[in-house]
């Protein structure tokens, strides 16, 4: 089949990878020229310094042959004239902290398809055409874009919901053995274009292949990503709040009694000090937010936001309030930029509030470190006077008075090793409990660990 994508970035690059692992010709469309080089470039580190998700640049690469990289939009004019699907890989944030969806980036790429779509098989429009919200979107923009069409006069387009399930750093994984490929439709004929697009996943003992109608595709992506949302918090908040609470309660035994009851699935029991990305807060926000438009309570949604906004800021606060620590002057490393491991993706990272926090409690210098997202946060905050990158974490806490730990790299295991044998004591504060096993090491060299899910640590 011939398909299209209208966006590259994670949502577009990684379905449209697979897509062409499966055999079908592929063009993905992208108004960023530097991501389309790169992507298009056939070079495993260029690609990574783009999208670095495990098996992308492999994927890319292998299937080079049928999948093509393009800022031309003649090439999508032409490749209109042939393709099946059109899948639309758009970003939707969230318009400051209100729950809206910026719909401006889709319905732009939507008028110029329409455009398109008037002209195409010389104005006969005689091709049928899927157009698939790939992205997650708002529950009833299905309506509006059928009816962006219809008022335009396009015939034989019909819109059909896909949502994505993708988790950042398993992303190719996930979407070569997901576990569910849910199509949201209401014509048979548009299930049955879908059903020969996923042929691999349709015939698949392994894959529940779920088709129901659009609002109920479009929905069931933000209520997936609420619930994990809501886990993560109930963790966080309930479970994580217990184990700092109580002096001799290990967290890890705690997670152990709960996930040991066969009804409890023991994904998100883990405690950090934020959950961030890009799905689960812009969807929870934009459950709640539609929810309110139909006039019906939110109060549960809105509070697990409020939830892992407190759980950031409780965790920053504790240095002062339970180590009675003054940051003023201090030299403080900031290991982990990306919002979780496996992923250059910083958006909603917490290192962002971590930078706001210090430099308003007056620290002198702040030293960044991350694997792979050093140029993805640094376009943010470049360096300057008090903000500075190392090239490793022996560097980054070399003279730190304080270590945050707001990633949870592997590689930042060492770190409790590096701090015992370098004879300096600075504070520790572990968002990610990665240095668990040292805690107890580190306290009798004379640290004090702030963790989550852990009484302070002061000998």
């Amino acid at each position: 089949m011939n398909i299209l994508y209208i966006g590259g970035g994670f949502v577009g690059a990684c379905s449209a990878a697979v897509s062409a692992d499966s055999g079908h010709n592929v063009l993905v469309y992208d108004i960023d020229k530097n991501k389309v080089e790169k992507l298009g470039s056939q070079d495993k580190a260029q690609i990574e310094s783009c999208i670095f998700e495990d098996g992308l640049s492999d994927l890319l690469i292998r299937n080079h042959e049928r999948i093509r990289f393009t800022t031309d939009y003649d090439d999508v004019v032409s490749f209109v004239e042939i393709a099946s699907t059109i899948f639309m890989c758009l970003p939707t944030p969230e318009i400051g902290e209100t729950g809206e969806s910026d719909l401006s980036f889709y319905n732009d790429a939507l008028a110029k398809l329409i455009n398109i779509f008037l002209k195409r098989n010389g104005e006969a429009q005689s091709s049928y055409i899927l157009l698939v919200n790939k992205s997650t979107v708002p529950v009833e923009l299905i309506d509006a874009a059928q009816e962006m069409m219809d008022v335009a006069g396009v015939n034989n387009v019909s819109v059909v919901s896909n949502p994505e399930f993708l988790v950042e750093g398993k992303a190719i994984e996930n979407s070569i053995h997901p576990d569910r490929v849910v199509v949201g439709a209401l014509k048979q004929q548009d299930f049955d274009i879908m059903r020969e697009l996923y042929q691999r996943f349709y015939t698949s003992s392994s894959v529940s292949y779920l088709e129901v109608n659009p609002k109920e595709a479009a929905a069931g992506k933000l209520l997936s990503n609420y619930y994990m949302f809501h886990k993560l918090m109930a963790c966080f908040d309930v479970a994580g709040r217990t184990a700092e609470a109580f002096s001799d309660i290990s967290f890890e035994s705690l997670r152990t009694i709960i996930t040991t009851d066969k009804r409890v699935n023991p994904w998100g029991l883990y405690d950090s000090l934020y959950a961030g990305g890009s799905c689960l807060i812009k969807d929870a926000r934009s459950l709640s937010f539609q929810l309110q438009k139909q006039g019906k309570s939110t109060e549960l949604i809105d509070e697990v936001y409020k939830a892992n906004k407190r759980q950031l800021r409780l965790f920053l606060e504790r240095a002062e309030a339970e180590a009675m620590y003054d940051f003023t002057g201090k030299t403080v490393a900031v290991l982990g930029l990306s919002f979780k491991q496996d992923t250059n993706d910083v958006r909603n990272s917490p290192a962002f509030d971590i930078l706001s926090f210090l430099q308003d409690k007056g620290v002198s210098a702040i030293k960044l470190y991350d694997p792979v997202s050093v140029p993805a946060f640094s376009r943010i905050h470049p360096s300057s006077d008090v903000i500075s990158y190392a090239p490793n974490e022996k560097e980054a806490i070399d003279g730190a008075d304080v270590i945050i730990i707001a990633t949870d790299w592997s590689s930042f295991r060492v770190v409790g090793d590096l701090v015992l044998s370098s004879n300096t004591t600075p504070l520790i504060m572990d968002g990610r409990r990665l240095l668990q096993h040292k805690y107890t090491a580190l306290e009798e060299a004379g640290c004090m660990v702030i963790a989550v899910g852990s009484p302070l640590y002061k000998k």
